[in-house]
């Protein structure tokens, strides 16, 4: 007979919930007047271009805008991209099949294709309702931080690193999922009233022991993919530069690097993609993937996210070893190095203008930083000496209670979160009408997203509540053209 328990995640963290409730209610908790940044004057402020993504950009404004290859790749590399396309796009099928070079999904999985979870190379999405599906979304678990530097939690002695809501035919999944939400209003100066919402996972195991007080989650959302090979190529000496992790500035803004564990070379190194910076790069990011999310194994990680207490995960068919081939996993890898930013919309546009001033007058660009150069990229030439605009610095910072998830990952702590680059941020609905802005999907337009802001940026959250409706629609206005 199969047991049920439902585990409200909010129970765990009540202490947390009350104390984001307190910092929500009187904003100054989160100390916003010592960041005091100095007005960027209007002769220093940096114009954005039309072509966020140099010579690889791409003019599409359509459900397919993140999905086009570097507009400056060469023919002969088009089919490597439509291989990987492919193998991201379609679906994985269980073992055996008679399509053995996608088969061995699972036994435990979130969803069976990449592009399932990054809707359109997009984001993701929180179930709309509590008959909607969680494919594009994924919790993260733990109980507690790990000492060992090849890990960067504590795995739930069970459940493993990640909460999987699917299984192929004849096993049970982990857990049943669906989300509560919490909700506040936040009043901006003028008397216009936002409400925000937090989702709060709320999880009912199935077949295997219960969850108990020592469970630590975060919901996850899928990132859109596009411009990651131009932020795989910049050098960890760049991202090193604008990292102060003492604020010896005192400017507020202390980002650091994280340091994470790299499978290939055995050793720690500078962490850039995920929302924690949790991995070194796409290669490794893509395999964690298959794994964590389609229980599929590779070369580069040799396991799925069974437990030795799962033994009916641990005893059913697969798909051969290694599940996902170097060859697929490499041309998975050159597809998401290679899916275009698209320019810009309206970039001459006053409103849009005076956006991007405002956006940098308050201090947004001192994490979301708008230029980069990148180098010689040897495996991808098209890529090089281009000029870029991701607007992020790829550091952490702490982003206050309201955002926190309480969890560790390698050297972020439960407050802390990589900057997300923001290109192709006005083009998010376009692809996907179901989309969500943070790490878990909370904020349903992007003035929820900025009024989520805190710790390090509550100086230039508190600075958008008080801008004038008029301003407040021309920072927008940029942001949607990006």
């Amino acid at each position: 007979m199969q047991r049920y328990r439902c585990i409200p995640v909010k129970i765990i963290t009540l202490a947390a919930a009350t104390a984001l409730l307190s910092s929500c209610q009187n904003p100054q908790s989160e100390n916003s007047s010592q960041k005091q940044f100095p007005v960027v004057e209007e002769h220093n402020i940096i114009t954005v271009p039309a072509q966020l993504g140099g010579n690889n950009s791409v003019e599409n404004t359509t459900t397919n805008a993140f999905s086009l290859p570097s507009s400056a790749m060469p023919l002969s590399k088009r089919l490597d991209f439509s291989v990987g396309n492919s193998f991201f796009r379609n679906a994985w099928v269980t073992a055996p099949a008679s399509t053995t070079a996608r088969d061995g999904l699972g036994p435990f999985f979130n969803t069976n294709a990449c592009q399932s979870c990054h809707i359109k190379d997009g984001r993701g999405h929180l179930p709309a309702s509590p008959n909607d599906n969680n494919v594009s979304m994924l919790v993260r678990l733990s109980v507690g931080a790990s000492d060992d530097p090849r890990f960067s939690v504590k795995n739930h002695p069970t459940y493993g690193e990640q909460l999987q809501d699917a299984a192929i035919p004849g096993m049970e999944p982990e857990a049943l999922l669906h989300f509560e939400y919490e909700t506040h209003v936040e009043y901006l100066s003028d008397g216009t009233a936002i409400e925000l919402r937090k989702p709060i996972p709320i999880i009912k195991t199935t077949v295997y022991e219960p969850l108990d007080d020592r469970l630590e989650t975060s919901v996850r959302l899928a990132p859109p993919m596009i411009g990651l090979g131009y932020l795989q190529a910049l050098t960890n000496e760049q991202i090193l530069a604008n990292a102060d992790p003492e604020d010896k500035d005192k400017n507020g803004i202390s980002g650091k690097a994280n340091q994470v564990w790299d499978k290939d070379q055995q050793a720690s190194t500078l962490g850039r993609f995920g929302w924690k910076a949790g991995q070194p790069n796409l290669k490794q990011q893509n395999a964690s993937a298959f794994s964590g999310d389609m229980g599929l194994t590779s070369n580069l990680v040799t396991h799925d996210d069974c437990t030795a207490a799962q033994t009916h995960c641990n005893n059913a068919v697969n798909g051969g070893s290694p599940e996902v081939s170097d060859n697929i996993l490499n041309k998975v890898t050159f597809y998401t190095a290679n899916l275009a930013v698209p320019k810009r919309r309206n970039s001459q546009a006053s409103d849009v203008i005076n956006g991007n001033k405002h956006f940098q007058q308050i201090g947004c660009a001192e994490c979301h930083q708008p230029k980069w150069e990148v180098g010689e990229v040897t495996d991808m030439p098209w890529l090089s000496n281009q000029t870029i605009f991701p607007f992020t610095d790829l550091l952490l910072h702490d982003m206050g209670e309201g955002l926190a998830d309480h969890r560790t990952e390698f050297l972020a702590n439960g407050r802390e979160w990589r900057t997300p680059p923001l290109w192709g941020i006005g083009l998010t609905e376009n692809v996907n009408s179901e989309f969500g802005f943070l790490h878990d999907g909370r904020a349903r337009t992007l003035t929820e997203a900025i009024l989520w802001h805190g710790g390090e940026a509550q100086f230039s959250k508190q600075q958008f509540t008080t801008m004038s409706e008029q301003q407040r629609s021309e920072l927008i206005a940029f942001l949607k053209s990006l």
